[in-house]
């Protein structure tokens, strides 16, 4: 398994999803690694990230019987998760929502498979996990249920005040299995193994776990 995730992760840095230096969050917080699924666009890369998320899914026993991407980032993810589901003998079906409501042509909120039954939402990273509940709002709106959730990263934060992660605060909330490909604490595995062969492992690993100690919560 951890074979895979440094493969991922490496795949990340390669293309810039995963980048290390000094960013200023919406939180404000000053992070030494900065990650957007969104530099990830091509054919290849998603056929591995695909499959990482229908792993990932079924790993965590969720049932579902459609796969739910929030606009705009969970598009793609939701229809590779399909794909690498089919890949496996499971035709998933998948849907994403409008930002906008459409009144002519096929209408409504949805686009794809009709948001029916037990839905499992992808999406990249939570960080107030907005995205994933107001796209709850409209699964549930339609009638669908809930089944789970899988995020590429788990930054494993907690907001100020809070004692408990983005992804705690939603697995309580849900009452459904929320679970990440890959979560902080792995990008420091990789880098205390010298993932990155360039010898600044070590003094980047230090300024990550400084911030972890000051805004994450620990494994553990």
């Amino acid at each position: 398994m951890m074979d895979r995730k440094d493969a991922l992760i490496r795949l990340f840095i390669e293309r810039g999803v995963l980048r290390f230096g000094e960013f200023t969050l919406k939180s404000g917080r000053q992070s030494p690694y900065f990650f957007n699924l969104g530099a990830l666009h091509t054919g290849g890369a998603m056929l591995m990230l695909g499959d990482a998320y229908a792993e990932a899914a079924l790993g965590a026993g969720i049932d579902f019987d459609l796969v739910f991407g929030p606009a705009y980032k969970g598009i793609p993810l939701a229809v590779a998760t399909a794909e690498a589901l089919a890949r496996t003998g499971r035709d998933a079906p998948w849907a994403f929502n409008r930002k906008e409501a459409k009144a002519h042509g096929e209408g409504g909120q949805f686009v794809g498979a009709p948001v029916a039954g037990r839905v499992l939402i992808v999406d990249d990273v939570l960080t107030a996990g907005t995205a994933v509940r107001e796209a709850t709002d409209l699964i549930q709106a339609a009638g669908a249920v809930i089944a789970g959730v899988v995020i590429a990263l788990d930054r494993q934060e907690r907001a100020d005040g809070v004692s408990t992660t983005a992804v705690d605060a939603l697995r309580e909330t849900l009452g459904v299995p929320v679970t990440s490909i890959l979560t902080l604490a792995d990008i420091l595995r990789f880098l205390a193994a010298g993932g990155l062969g360039t010898g600044n492992d070590g003094a980047l690993e230090a300024r990550i776990r400084a911030y972890r100690e000051r805004y994450c919560v620990l494994e553990g």
